[in-house]
């Protein structure tokens, strides 16, 4: 199978991106002879990350920053895009996934969703000419466990909720904790990165637990991933193409006599794909009142002979397909990377783990104007044997070991103090010339712009 891929620019300009010429490998371990070096990150002096010779990096925006807007930056830094450009100015906006109840954080001209619900969204400016980050702020907030998103083409963030926890919900992933939120939470928002969007969740998009979204540049069609054991693959169909809050259907996707797609495939499988409407996109739960167990629209799908994937999280657009993956998909559990071609109707796997200690759960993704992804590791590994680590995975089909985390403080930075290296990789988005990427450590909560020789490994 041959492809080629292209960057989903929200500012309406599309990179272009090689070919991925010849069959992408099943399983191939990074290449030998790639060794990462710990390399000073030039706002710290700390070695906080391992790349290829020749890299450098700054970091910005550390949770307790102050922003340029008097506030304080929030923890727990997520998914990422790159939503416009102006001149040399990149515009990013950044999720921060906190679940905790509380009060929100405030933002410069727009009210919080839910006054107690601490997670959102920050706006980040770089100037690509000076290679530095110069200001940020607070863009959405109100809402909960922002984990991932997806830029438009029209220069705006979706933001998605990763739970669908609502007032006195119990929330069992915090030791059984009662939520104080003041509204139900679980859906998607589309974010100014000024910080003016009223915040007015999309409901007929579904209330799930969301992960990540891509918008299709030549239909407006979004497509949405599912954060959960059982998933579903989802599709919104808008009424009108932009106008994201005018409605639309939500359906899901039946794999073609594949009706569990959690374990092993063959390398380069390919099939066909039917969509099914899904009838009540808002429903939370499939169990009576009290009984929460987040699957209201996921028994829909079932329901409907949809075809359930094992976590589905990172999601892009790029070369008009769409790459996602599974997160704990395949045979060894380690992650399985898919593309869905729209216009053919077909879904086909690129890649699979054949083990952890090769590539360990990937979550979210991007698509690299290099010509092939990079891949951010979520993994459940100890810090000594496996420090989480970024990958790319080139036009020939090479899965190489890009970036780990060696994230160890002791009160140098806002006091932060521990070995952090077990904390994953997100957010990972390039600037449109390549030069730049983009990403964050969620934990203690850092953005990192990187930059270097991609061709050597990419």
């Amino acid at each position: 199978m041959s492809a080629s891929f292209s960057v989903c620019s929200a500012f309406g300009v599309s990179a272009a991106i090689a070919s991925l010429n010849g069959r992408l490998a099943f399983g191939e371990a990074p290449k030998a002879g790639l060794s990462l070096v710990p390399v000073a990150d030039e706002t710290t002096g700390l070695p906080l990350l391992r790349l290829p010779e020749g890299f450098r990096y700054q970091s910005f925006g550390w949770t307790s920053d102050k922003m340029g807007d008097g506030a304080t930056t929030p923890s727990d830094h997520d998914g990422m895009g790159v939503v416009a450009v102006d001149s040399d100015v990149l515009t990013l906006v950044r999720n921060h996934e906190v679940s905790s109840d509380g009060p929100a954080f405030s933002r410069r001209s727009a009210p919080a969703y839910d006054t107690n619900a601490q997670g959102g969204c920050t706006t980040l400016l770089f100037d690509s000419k000076l290679g530095a980050f110069t200001d940020s702020w607070v863009s959405f907030s109100g809402t909960s466990r922002n984990c991932a998103g997806g830029i438009t083409p029209w220069g705006t963030w979706l933001t998605c909720e990763e739970t669908v926890l609502g007032p006195g919900d119990i929330d069992r992933y915090k030791k059984d904790v009662v939520r104080g939120f003041k509204k139900e939470h679980g859906w998607i928002f589309e974010v100014s990165p000024d910080g003016s969007s009223q915040p007015v969740p999309l409901k007929s998009m579904g209330r799930f637990v969301h992960e990540a979204v891509c918008i299709d540049h030549k239909s407006g069609i979004v497509y949405e991933t599912e954060d959960r054991g059982t998933s579903g693959f989802y599709r919104f169909i808008p009424n009108k193409p932009g106008v994201l809050a005018d409605g639309g259907s939500l359906e899901v996707a039946e794999v073609v006599g594949q009706r569990d797609l959690r374990g092993g495939v063959s390398a380069g499988a390919t099939f066909d794909v039917r969509w099914h409407k899904i009838a009540d996109p808002e429903r939370a739960h499939s169990k009576a009142a009290g009984e929460p167990d987040e699957l209201g629209v996921f028994k829909q799908a079932e329901a409907v002979r949809a075809t359930t994937f094992s976590r589905l999280e990172g999601c892009w657009f790029g070369n008009d397909s769409v790459y996602f993956d599974a997160t704990s998909g395949g045979k060894a559990e380690a992650g399985q990377i898919w593309k869905y071609d729209p216009v053919s109707e077909k879904l086909s796997l690129l890649f699979e783990s054949p083990a952890k200690h090769v590539l360990n759960m990937p979550d979210n993704l991007c698509v690299s104007p290099q010509g092939g992804l990079v891949l951010c590791e979520d993994n459940n590994y100890g810090v000594t044997e496996f420090p989480q680590r970024m990958f790319s995975l080139s036009q020939a089909g090479k899965l190489q070991l890009l970036a780990e985390n060696n994230v160890v403080l002791n009160g140098e930075k806002n006091g932060f103090k521990g070995d952090y290296r077990n904390r994953e990789w997100a957010g990972a988005c390039f600037s449109p010339d390549g030069k730049w990427l983009f990403a964050n450590i969620q934990t203690p909560g850092i953005t990192f712009a990187i930059t270097g020789p991609w061709g050597s490994v990419m």
